[in-house]
């Protein structure tokens, strides 16, 4: 380990850059040894170049896929998505909020009222000027009474919407939310020419970098430069063709083969097979994602909180995050707030692994000769090995006398089929931006995506009123109640957090990539570009 420190101080003093010092640990054999901090991404050149195919091997496709803003639900679609479209508002690297195909923003001083000024000359990929008109028919699309979307418990809370002239959207909200510009970047909410109906969603016109020429659902999209793009400094590559890849080792294979340029959700028990493949890169990026084992509250035995107790006692998380996500991510605490977030609650007491506690509530629930059904598959959790976590989890419990039976599901049509249709399932969360954000997609009693199908009253009351709080002392107060009770009392255990871990050639430049979502935002094809 002598070498490693030396390289390590080395890189620390800037006296070799990053490229050398990954060069010579590979030399070294030492990779598995490295930092997750040292493992970050490389330093910019100083002028992005023009050209090239990008070639994306994606987890996270099906063939049940669609890009109907409405329906999309994993990552192959969010990725397309915002290769072709745009957002009022983006999410820089740091987390903040900047204008997108807003030009800028005010509120009133409630945050009741929210204006949104658009950008002149912004063309769709049709030649069509983009106004107004076009920003509220995108949002109206998850408003509508009948709308199936997952969206609409978000935007819900919007009052009404109207335009002002050709080139002003006026917001009036239900409650304040201070919040509301974060809204507007999801990826739901990207803008399309007003009366876009039926097949139209899936030729995916916008107002993004790229035109979308092919488009197989869960396969393969390929798309080319939109040679009239808006954005100054973006859209390097000349073609961007998607390739839905399931299997991690399929995908780490395609790369070492340079079949493909970056792929997603790699998975670290795969380090080995890099370290005889020096032309390739490890992404790690921190940010909200998390994994969770969601049960269906309102269905025997899921709606018993001692069960869910039990349950949460019966996981031990600090061998998961050892296991599964060796030094790239940390413990959860049954709550979805990252400990990154503006809003996490720091002050709660972390659950720990406890099998007498585990065993008390079950006990106390009459359910210590039930066997629980737990559906796993590699797509519920992206990036690590949910099968095997699962595995891992069933003989935590064995210890606390709690049985669980692991049915593996097939990767195809998991979100579809299985997740929010069996009772108790692992799944995965990107994790939005904010804590409001979060809560009201995943917790809030009428949203689309209320996994656990969970109802509180006083957890829903505190949503509302923080939403709208201005006081950020008393705002912190409420979030941090949010959490406790998630974690007391909802249908959720959330084990660990994960960085974004991603494997590209070292041929990319990539550029202080973002955290709220994977592939620096799901932007990877507008950001970044190959060196000369």
């Amino acid at each position: 380990m002598v070498e490693l420190k030396q390289l390590e101080h080395l890189l620390a003093e800037g006296k070799i850059n990053r490229r050398e010092f990954m060069a010579r640990m590979s030399a070294l054999g030492l990779m598995a040894a490295v930092s997750p901090v040292l493992l970050a991404t490389p330093v910019k050149a100083a002028t992005p170049i023009k050209g090239g195919r990008l070639r994306i091997g994606m987890a996270g496709g099906s063939t049940t896929d669609s890009l109907d803003t409405a329906t999309m639900n994993d990552a192959m679609t969010y990725n397309i998505n915002w290769q072709t479209r745009n957002c009022l508002v983006e999410v820089d690297h740091k987390g903040n909020p900047i204008p997108e195909l807003a030009e800028s923003w005010d509120t009133s001083p409630d945050a009741l009222k929210w204006t949104f000024k658009l950008r002149k000359g912004v063309e769709f990929h049709n030649g069509r000027t983009l106004e107004a008109e076009d920003v509220l028919f995108s949002i109206n699309h998850h408003r509508r009474q009948e709308s199936k979307s997952a969206a609409k418990g978000i935007v819900d809370p919007i009052e009404d919407m109207k335009t002002d002239g050709k080139y002003s959207v006026v917001f009036t909200l239900k409650e304040g939310n201070v919040d509301f510009p974060f809204i507007m970047s999801a990826p739901h909410f990207t803008i399309v020419p007003a009366g876009t109906t039926a097949a139209d969603w899936e030729k995916s016109i916008g107002t993004g970098g790229y035109i979308l020429q092919e488009w197989e659902p869960g396969y393969r999209a390929f798309a080319r430069r939109n040679p009239n793009y808006w954005k100054e400094g973006r859209a390097h590559f000349d073609e961007i063709e998607t390739s839905g890849i399931a299997d991690v080792t399929s995908r780490v294979v395609a790369l070492q083969r340079g079949q493909i340029d970056v792929m997603n959700r790699f998975e670290l028990r795969l380090t080995h097979l890099l370290r005889r493949a020096p032309g390739i890169q490890l992404i790690n990026v921190t940010g909200t994602k998390h994994y969770s084992i969601p049960m269906l509250t309102d269905r025997q035995p899921f709606n018993n909180n001692d069960v869910r107790l039990a349950l949460k006692y019966a996981i031990n998380r600090e061998e998961l995050l050892k296991k599964v996500l060796p030094g790239y991510g940390s413990l959860g605490n049954d709550h979805p707030i990252a400990p990154t977030q503006k809003y996490h609650a720091s002050e709660l007491p972390q659950r720990n692994y406890d099998p007498d506690k585990a065993r008390f509530h079950m006990k106390k629930a009459g359910m210590l000769d039930y066997t629980f059904g737990l559906h796993a598959a590699g797509a519920a959790w992206p990036g690590a090995d949910a099968s095997g976590a699962a595995m891992l989890y069933r003989a935590h419990a064995a210890k606390a006398g709690i049985k669980i039976e692991v049915i593996v599901e097939p990767n195809d049509g998991y979100r579809m089929n299985i997740w929010m249709k069996k009772p108790w399932v692992m799944c995965y969360w990107s994790g939005p931006s904010t804590t409001d954000w979060m809560f009201s997609t995943a917790y809030a009693e009428d949203s689309s995506w209320n996994d656990t199908f969970w109802k509180h009253e006083r957890f829903n009351k505190l949503l509302k009123e923080a939403r709208a709080e201005l006081d950020e002392k008393k705002r912190q107060e409420m979030y941090a109640e949010c959490q406790k009770i998630v974690r007391d009392e909802g249908g959720v255990i959330i084990p660990m957090f994960g960085n974004h871990i991603e494997a590209a050639t070292k041929k990319l430049i990539i550029d202080n990539p973002a955290g709220n979502w994977e592939l620096d935002g799901n932007r990877a094809a507008e950001r970044w570009w190959f060196e000369s």
